[in-house]
């Protein structure tokens, strides 16, 4: 039969060769390997449990975004009140100050204000997060340097 009409259906499939190691050292002369020590699991959970680490990433990020989008968030109104209200920020308020001038030097208030919530949120959420998980540490290091 000519290889044009050979078909890969046309012969039963050979089965596959062993892929698992054998039961014997290939060579005799290799080392056996060490029989695995039990070992009981301990009775506390690991260190820095990755629901712990997960907490102090969550509330490190909510803190960021907040202290963020506190200073870029009135930045960005105070640009977007520049390209599309011009009349508005040109509006006198007293003597020779406009709504423009005094929203741009509340800036530096507002600037400030997104700084002391960053530093208040660290002090009250991320901060004793980040303890306990420290604290958790230094319990397991010494559990580990007394055996």
């Amino acid at each position: 039969m000519s290889d044009a009409f050979w078909s890969p259906h046309s012969y039963p499939e050979h089965p596959p060769p062993h892929q698992s190691a054998p039961p014997y050292p290939t060579y005799p002369w290799q080392p056996q390997p060490a029989p695995q020590a039990r070992r009981r699991p301990p009775s506390h959970p690991p260190l820095g449990h990755h629901s712990d680490l997960r907490v102090l990433r969550t509330a490190y990020r909510w803190q960021r975004r907040v202290a963020t989008l506190t200073a870029l968030g009135y930045f960005t109104l105070f640009l977007i009140l520049s390209a599309f209200a011009p009349s508005f920020m040109t509006t006198p308020v007293s003597g020779g100050l406009t709504t423009g001038l005094l929203l741009g030097l509340l800036q530096v208030p507002v600037t400030c204000l997104a700084i002391g919530l960053y530093e208040y949120t660290a002090r009250h959420t991320v901060d004793p997060i980040a303890d306990r998980i420290r604290r958790q540490a230094a319990l397991g290091a010494r559990r580990e340097s007394g055996r």
